[in-house]
């Protein structure tokens, strides 16, 4: 073949190349746009349920899509989808979307500097004469819903030198530690409000249950911040474990905005999964008060012990001017429900926290310059009760979560004036002050969550709203039950002294709680309601919610915000 031939050839060989380049590179170029096109379409996490969840795992699978987290507990997963493959999946199956909402914790980082504070809080509600008759919550562990679980010393051991600490799960990285190195603080400030070993300067427990065990259970992070689906994780997990550990009590010092009827959050839907299961779940009612319907989730959930907080005003074993800390929020919940259920101590209480956590490095005047910080919130309120639920159960271990609330509420202290009128709303205190040793000696039964189903609620086969309403004058009440239970939003605060405590003991003071119906909200659309929390021109698809979730912006439930010092 001579010379020209084979530059023919070449330039031929050229020419193909050129062309078949081209092809590819149009190809390449197409496929890049669809990935632009998608790139556009930014994925964003969803909790999606379905009825089949076996069906639902095999129908993401073959979108070729695998979940961050399976959330078999309430048959649904957490998955990142773009907008075309959540449309792809609605077309392929039946299914139900919420956001994976972002959550944070309930604590307000608020109090004054002390060196080794004080005691204080099992005198307030009569911890310390449980523990005279030798129980200190023994054989009951408490789960920690938190930021992490640091095992300083007051916490790793009982007051008997015995181990009392299961480690921590971690739920954002799904695993189980027998250490962990919190942080934030905020769980570990918590915790030991309720199983703190360590002793005063003056001989006095700091822990309401210092001989119950604990375990933590991490879905938060350094800044109090997880997702839902985290913490669903959590409680899955807690479930799991719940009879090799036995976990009668979860605590969630936690809360965030209501998005939906309680019944259709997935994170609520956990909650009532342990209810169910025989866990006490005990809930902050959340930092967003004084003002009405502030309760948060999942606070809002009606079976549970939803926790608000009230104060010494500085004022140790001085009653007399106690009050309701001006951040606790109140009820009632948008479904009509009275909450919180009972209030206890959660202001300026000295806990446990490492001298590095973040807390305690952005805001040192708090820290007493060793192991103590003082911290207010509905977070700390909560500790102290589900330090009392171990009390009862290590007095009667048959108790049920229903039968632990009730008596919580029937030997709470409730809050009147000097003639004997209540002081506070029951949106504000619920039953009233909790007592370990009123609770214990109360033979109290079948006070709490008689007229609900739960397994009816979790089915889908009935929903429940709560007995409250509103008057034409904006002031909620308690239907059928009288003028002491009608609250006058537009009063003002109360301050200073006059407060007695009076031990209720008498179930009419706890009557709401067995009152439910199902026959839809109960609240009234014949008077201007534009100062509630949501407006009648909403309609009935989800008053400030909307039906549809994916068009709602990610929004955070906090350690709650900082409050003046209270």
């Amino acid at each position: 073949m001579s010379f020209t031939s084979n530059n023919q050839m070449s330039k031929l060989l050229i020419i193909v190349s050129i062309v078949i380049s081209l092809g590819l590179l149009a190809g390449f170029k197409s496929a890049l746009n669809n990935v632009e096109i998608e790139k556009v379409q930014e994925s964003k996490s969803y909790i999606i349920s379905a009825k089949n969840y076996a069906l639902l795992k095999l129908t993401l699978k073959k979108l070729g899509v695998k979940p961050t987290h399976e959330l078999a507990i309430i048959d649904s997963v957490a998955v990142e989808l773009t907008k075309s493959q959540l449309v792809s999946l609605k077309s392929k199956l039946k299914i139900k979307v919420s956001d994976n909402h972002q959550v944070e914790m309930s604590g307000l980082r608020v109090g004054q500097r002390r060196w080794q504070p004080k005691s204080v809080v099992t005198e307030q509600i009569d911890a310390s004469l449980v523990h005279l008759f030798g129980n200190y919550g023994e054989g009951v562990t408490i789960g920690f819903l938190d930021t992490g679980l640091d095992q300083l010393p007051g916490l790793s051991l009982d007051l008997y030198g015995r181990d009392k600490a299961w480690g921590t799960y971690d739920a954002i990285n799904n695993t189980v530690s027998n250490y962990d190195d919190e942080a934030s603080g905020h769980g570990t400030h918590v915790a030991s409000i309720a199983t703190n070993s360590d002793y005063d300067v003056d001989g006095r427990i700091y822990g309401v249950a210092p001989n119950a065990a604990h375990v933590g259970i991490k879905a938060f992070d350094a800044e109090g911040k997880g997702t839902y689906a985290d913490v669903i994780r959590g409680i899955d997990w807690a479930l799991q474990v719940k009879d090799q550990i036995n976990l009668r009590v979860l605590n969630m010092s936690f809360s965030g905005p209501v998005r939906s009827h309680y019944w259709d959050d997935p994170l609520n839907l956990a909650v009532m999964k342990a209810w169910q299961a025989g866990i006490v779940v005990v809930a902050s009612a959340g930092n967003k008060g004084p003002d009405p319907m502030t309760i948060g989730v999942p606070g809002n959930v009606p079976y549970i012990i939803t926790v608000g907080a009230m104060t010494d005003d500085y004022t140790a074993f001085s009653y007399s001017d106690d009050k309701m800390a001006s951040f606790s929020a109140a009820g009632p919940t948008v479904e009509g429900f009275v909450k919180p259920d009972i209030v206890a101590p959660g202001g300026h209480l000295p806990g446990l926290m490492s001298f590095d956590s973040q807390i305690v490095t952005e805001h040192p005047e708090f820290h007493d310059g060793g192991r103590y910080f003082e911290m207010s919130g509905t977070s700390q309120a909560a500790a102290v009760v589900s330090g009392v639920v171990a009390l009862l159960l290590t007095d009667n271990p048959s108790l049920t979560p229903d039968q632990v609330k009730c008596r919580l509420m029937d030997g709470a202290y409730r809050a009147n004036n000097a003639d004997e009128t209540i002081r506070y709303s029951v949106f504000q205190q619920g039953a009233g002050l909790v007592s370990a040793f009123n609770a214990l000696y109360s033979n109290a039964n079948n006070c709490a969550n008689n007229a609900l189903d739960i397994a009816k609620d979790l089915s889908g086969e009935l929903h429940y709203y709560g007995p409250s309403n509103i008057d034409s004058d904006g002031n909620f009440y308690v239907e059928n039950l009288g003028q002491e239970y009608v609250w006058d939003t537009n009063s003002p605060a109360l301050e200073g002294s006059g407060l007695l405590w009076k031990t209720n003991f008498d179930e009419s003071n706890t009557i709401w709680n067995n009152t439910a119906s199902t026959d839809g909200l109960l609240w009234k659309t014949g008077f201007e309601t534009d100062g509630l929390l949501w407006k009648t021109g909403f309609g009935i698809d989800g008053l400030l919610w909307k039906t549809s979730l994916e068009d709602i912006e990610v929004a955070t439930i906090k350690i709650n915000h900082w409050v003046k010092p209270q």
